[in-house]
């Protein structure tokens, strides 16, 4: 088997199919060709800034081509990309800076004046490049264009490219802050269908030759309708690149149901990307207020990864869509492939009904392998090509990543059962994080803030049942003595700390929140008592 870098293999795709279109947004259209020489261009301007082998360029852009040519450049040079949550705020995108080390920064312009807010707390970075897109450009970055644009020929750092190499995976994981999963390229890619695609029944590529004689013409339009700033987006679209396919982004930030099939029929997209029923209901939406609107027939896949997808959202996009495959990814940043929900022919699987992977075990705390049959709990493991660890936290990266009768496992913590007959039967994560439209949330961070609030005395977030969003934040809060909890009030007081999505939708209130003498709270108390109140609300 080849030793995979991901610069080295899309080189040879250029070289294939270079007028082949591979990104894709609004009238821009980005040739394989010029993206190539595109991603050379920022390559050379990292090396040129004088970053040194595997530095951390951040990209804290939405969807746009420039996304995967910060990537693939960062790669060129032997360096190492790094995804930002565009959603977060000041306090949250200096801790990701600072805490992935980035030396550069390829930023949207509308996140300038964010950026002034905590730039001088990041020495570190030594080159900011702004995207244009409408917004004030500030004279102290680099723009974007004026780099790339220009093209440029093949660029190779003096240490080279290696499949050791890595990619940064930020997550919010289920610790409060973020962090940096660490994927060697050639794990990834591996990971990805080194080259070839399981669902097409494609096998893994031999080596870079191998890579290289199946590209006869385009690949497949992949539309990722989620951020490419997830996994989920960008794992999907990696796939559709590794085979010279090519990636169209939506028009606008805001996600608009009705310009998506509306993209899908004018670009003749093959497959879209989404999280869940956050992207899907009002797709569904948009499908039964126009039936038959939209010429779809170019349509083969949607896939979805993250966050539930239920039942009843598949069996509509089914009516609509019957011939179209929907498929639904068990996994995480640490654990790709976990398993797969497959709903096709006018017939939807059920909601958390996977197939999972022909090596996953389940392995309990003290590192045996459950018994089939014992109705004994275990967390879901997964071998293979599987991350390095988590950037900077070896405590974590032990605890996740663990060497079970001499094979080394991913346990992203997704319990479960086995059967007599050796099935798994997933029971959930064993936490308190909270899953809204597939951002986690660690209720203790949104904890902090609202006890910072005047009015409340204490405080507990939990996750309640939303159809759109699979979960939505529920604040259970104590007022101090004689206070007065508005709750509008309160979530826009979390809103101005944390992220917007990290913001309770609801707020109510209680005596007290009842912890016990060592200060331990009961979720699942409180959480029941939350829904109970939302319902008669």
């Amino acid at each position: 088997m080849s030793a995979w870098n991901f610069a080295d293999a899309y080189e040879r795709v250029a070289a294939a199919i270079p007028d082949a279109p591979c990104q894709e947004q609004g009238e821009r259209i980005i040739t394989w060709g010029q993206f190539d020489r595109r991603a050379n261009a920022l390559a050379a301007d990292l090396l040129a800034a004088g970053l040194g082998e595997q530095a951390k360029v951040a990209a804290y852009l939405t969807n746009c081509p420039e996304y995967m040519e910060c990537y693939v450049g960062a790669f060129k040079a032997g360096m190492v990309p790094v995804n930002t949550n565009f959603r977060y705020g000041p306090e949250e995108i200096w801790y990701l800076f600072d805490n992935a080390d980035a030396e550069a920064v390829v930023f949207h312009a509308t996140f300038a004046g964010l950026l002034e807010q905590v730039r001088e707390r990041l020495p570190r970075v030594r080159r900011w490049y702004v995207v244009a897109d409408g917004s004030p450009e500030p004279e102290w970055a680099t723009p974007y264009e004026k780099v790339a644009g220009p093209g440029a020929d093949r660029v190779e750092g003096p240490w080279g490219r290696s499949p050791d190499h890595l990619l940064f995976l930020y997550t919010g994981g289920t610790t409060g802050m973020p962090k940096g999963v660490m994927w060697r390229q050639d794990d990834l890619f591996n990971v990805l269908g080194g080259g070839g695609n399981p669902l097409l029944g494609q096998t893994p590529a031999a080596d870079l030759d191998d890579f290289a004689s199946r590209l006869t013409g385009p690949g497949a339009r992949l539309l990722p309708a989620c951020p490419l700033m997830h996994g989920t987006g960008q794992f999907t679209t990696f796939i559709v690149l590794n085979g010279g396919g090519s990636v169209v982004c939506l028009p606008d930030r805001a996600f608009d149901p009705v310009a998506l099939w509306q993209t899908v029929q004018d670009r003749r997209i093959n497959a879209v990307t989404i999280v869940g029923d956050a992207f899907a209901r009002p797709m569904l939406g948009a499908l039964d207020d126009s039936p038959g609107r939209w010429d779809l027939s170019s349509l083969l896949l949607i896939s979805s990864s993250g966050v539930m997808w239920s039942h009843e959202v598949k069996q509509g996009l089914l009516r609509h869509l019957p011939s179209v495959i929907l498929y639904d990814s068990l996994g995480s940043s640490e654990a790709v492939g976990l398993g797969a929900s497959i709903s096709a022919g006018g017939a939807a699987a059920d909601t958390a009904s996977f197939q999972l992977g022909p090596e996953v075990k389940v392995v309990t705390d003290d590192g045996r392998m459950v018994a089939p049959g014992s109705e004994e709990i275990g967390m879901v493991a997964i071998p293979g090509f599987i991350p390095v660890g988590y950037y900077k936290d070896p405590e974590k990266t032990a605890r996740t990543f663990r060497t079970v009768e001499g094979v080394r496992y991913s346990i992203p913590g997704d319990y479960a059962t086995v059967a007599a007959d050796g099935s798994i039967h997933l029971l959930g994560r064993g936490s308190v994080v909270i899953n809204t439209g597939g951002e986690k949330v660690f209720p203790e961070e949104v904890e902090e803030v609202l006890k910072q609030h005047p009015a409340i005395a204490d405080a507990v977030a939990v996750g309640l049942p939303d159809e759109r969003f699979g979960e939505v934040i529920c604040a259970v809060v104590e007022p101090v003595p004689g206070g007065e909890v508005v709750p509008d009030e309160v979530i826009e007081f979390v809103r101005s700390k944390l992220a917007r999505y990290k913001a309770p939708r609801r707020v109510i209130t209680v005596g007290t929140i009842g912890r016990s003498p060592a200060g331990k709270v009961d979720y699942r108390a409180l959480k029941a008592l939350a829904g109970e109140r939302v319902a008669t609300a």
